[in-house]
C-alpha cells in the first residue's frame, strides 16, 4: 500500500517491475543467533550463506508475522489480486498486509508502506488513501513520488538485505511516467542513506535487521548496496549525488 496527506495511493499489480521482486539443512555451525530471533521459524529456517539465494514470499510471512504478529496484531497474507491493506475490525481480529499474486517484490513493497504508516492511518482501509488508477497528470504523478520516496527508499533497503533485485515503480504505466525520474531516484538515494546513516524507523529496522540475519547478509551489506546504488542511480546521477554529499 501507499500513503500520505490528500495525495495518491497507487497500487502494484506485477512482480519485480510492478508494485510498485526449499528447504536446506542446516550444516554446522548452526546460526544461533538466527535461532534466538526466530524461535517460532526454527523448523524452516534456512542458511543463506551460499549462494545463489533461494527467495521464497514463505519466509517473508514468517519472518514478519514471527516479529509483528503479536506486537501489531498484524500479518502479512499472500493475495491472488491487487495488494491491499486491511485494519483489524469487528470481523477480523489481526490487520492483514495483503501483498500482490504472491510476488516477493510486492510483499517487500507493502511491508515498507505499513513501516512508515502511523498508529491512525493503520486503523483505516489502505491508511485512509485513495486510490488513483493509473494514468495520471503531471501534477498528480508528482504528488505520487513525493510520498513514494520513503517507503521506496525502505523497500530498497529491504531488497538488499535479502540479496533480491530491487526496481523503482513509478506507477503511471500509460500516463506520462515519472515527472523527473533521475530526481526521483536521487531524492530515493539520499532518503536510504539518511535512514542508514540515523537509523530507519522503528518496524522497518527490525526487519532489516531480521532479513539481514536471516539471509547472512549483515557482513556484505555496505559492499551490496554501494553496487546496488550504481544500478538503481543512473552513474551520473550517483555521482553527482555523492560529490554533493
Amino acid at each position: 500500500m501507499r500513503s500520505f496527506p490528500v495525495y495518491v495511493m497507487l497500487k502494484r499489480t506485477g512482480g519485480d517491475v510492478g508494485r510498485a521482486a526449499c528447504p536446506v539443512m542446516f550444516r554446522e555451525p548452526v546460526d544461533t543467533v538466527a535461532q534466538r530471533k526466530f524461535p517460532l521459524a526454527l523448523g524452516a529456517l534456512k542458511s543463506h550463506n551460499s549462494f545463489p539465494m533461494n527467495h521464497s514470499t514463505n519466509d517473508l510471512i514468517m519472518l514478519f508475522n514471527d516479529l509483528f504478529r503479536e506486537a501489531f496484531r498484524t500479518t502479512l497474507v499472500r493475495g491472488s489480486e491487487e495488494p491491499e491493506y486491511l485494519p483489524a475490525g469487528s470481523t477480523r481480529e489481526l490487520a492483514q498486509i495483503v501483498f500482490a499474486h504472491g510476488y516477493y517484490a510486492s510483499a517487500l513493497h507493502e511491508i515498507s508502506h505499513w513501516c512508515v504508516a502511523g498508529e491512525h492511518r493503520r486503523t483505516l482501509h489502505d491508511y485512509g488513501y485513495w486510490y488513483c488508477p493509473d494514468g495520471r497528470t503531471p501534477a498528480q504523478q508528482r504528488a505520487f513520488e513525493q510520498v513514494e520516496v520513503k517507503p521506496q527508499a525502505i523497500e530498497w533497503l529491504f531488497s538488499v538485505a535479502a540479496g533480491s533485485r530491487f526496481h523503482v515503480s513509478v506507477d503511471n504505466l500509460s500516463g506520462e511516467g515519472a515527472s523527473d525520474d533521475g530526481s526521483f531516484r536521487c531524492r530515493m538515494l539520499d532518503q536510504a542513506e539518511d535512514y542508514l546513516a540515523r537509523g530507519l524507523p522503528q518496524r522497518a529496522q527490525s526487519f532489516f535487521d531480521t532479513l539481514k540475519s536471516f539471509y547472512g547478509t549483515g557482513d556484505t551489506f555496505r559492499a551490496a548496496w554501494q553496487d546496488d546504488v550504481g544500478r538503481v542511480v543512473p552513474l551520473y546521477s550517483a555521482k553527482e549525488h555523492y560529490e554533493a554529499n
